[in-house]
């Protein structure tokens, strides 16, 4: 995906939008964005996620109405789908893709918003042919922003605390979580470790934890769990598990930062040695850094 933008401005310029123009969307910036979604790439662990574009209808929204503060999006153009194919890591390569989706349609001009519900068994997986071996974990509304949030918008970002995000010093540690990391530690790698901080998440809870290894300039990622978030929102709501969705939007906000600043690397997926982890935190991936980087 190439923009014109600095993706640290995309990343920045987005939020979750749930009011929209009644101003439909224009066909140059539809076909750009369906080009977008139908090349999505393999997420990092491999999963493949099939994704399509449609067009918004009252069955679409009338299927939002059961989702909470989802219920409240209006106007919405259309909504990017996903059909993804279950595998060990498949909601992590998901959110992965999304975002890379969500982050094209902002530099197309245009506003989005993440809905993580139960969409399985929904209209939605019907839309995109959803197989027995396939999930719909969750959509992504796009269209022209409103010019003004209705108040209900209002109150719920209020509500959500939308705009806040957990202090540096909480997710980003040196050789062990023990460790506290530094901005001047880090140096030229302080960006994509903020496009991290800086994520959006289901429920605002931002569950990811960094461990920077000096000896080797590796990042080591994981997810910390919110106690009960995932087992209340499967029996109340039959929703996925979206704490692993949101690994795949850090690992996507870190990889395409780095790539904008030339800063080279791979992913790597075995578990480092860093003594004992906190409670409810569990590995995901590493980010080795390029020789010449460090």
């Amino acid at each position: 995906m190439i923009t014109k933008k600095p993706i640290t401005d995309l990343i920045w310029k987005r939020y979750s939008c749930r009011t929209y123009s009644a101003r439909p969307v224009e066909k140059n910036l539809i076909d750009q964005l369906e080009q977008c979604v139908a090349d999505s790439p393999d997420g990092p662990f491999g999963s493949r996620s099939r994704f399509e574009l449609i067009m918004a209808t009252d069955e679409d929204r009338n299927a939002l109405k059961d989702l909470g503060t989802y219920g409240f999006i209006k106007n919405p153009t259309g909504f990017i789908l996903s059909a993804v194919k279950q595998s060990p890591r498949d909601l992590e390569d998901f959110g992965y893709a999304m975002e890379r989706n969500i982050l094209y349609a902002t530099e197309l001009g245009l506003g989005t918003c993440w809905l993580g519900g139960s969409f399985t068994k929904s209209t939605f997986a019907e839309k995109i042919s959803a197989d027995e071996d396939e999930t719909v974990p969750a959509v992504a509304a796009f269209g022209h922003m409103a010019s003004k949030m209705s108040m209900v918008e209002k109150a719920i970002r209020w509500g959500a605390g939308a705009k806040n995000r957990k202090p540096w010093e909480t997710l980003f540690f040196k050789n062990g979580f023990n460790g506290s990391l530094s901005t001047e530690d880090i140096g030229k790698w302080a960006e994509p470790l903020e496009m991290v901080r800086i994520a959006p998440s289901a429920s605002n809870r931002q569950p990811w934890r960094i461990v920077w290894e000096s000896a080797t300039g590796s990042f080591h990622f994981y997810c910390q769990r919110s106690k009960g978030y995932k087992t209340r929102n499967k029996m109340l709501f039959g929703m996925a598990d979206l704490q692993r969705v949101d690994m795949g939007i850090a690992m996507c906000h870190f990889e395409m930062t780095c790539k904008d600043s030339g800063l080279f690397g791979k992913w790597s997926f075995e578990e480092p040695k860093i003594g004992k982890l906190p409670e409810l935190t569990e590995y995901v991936a590493s980010w080795q850094t390029s020789p010449q980087n460090l």
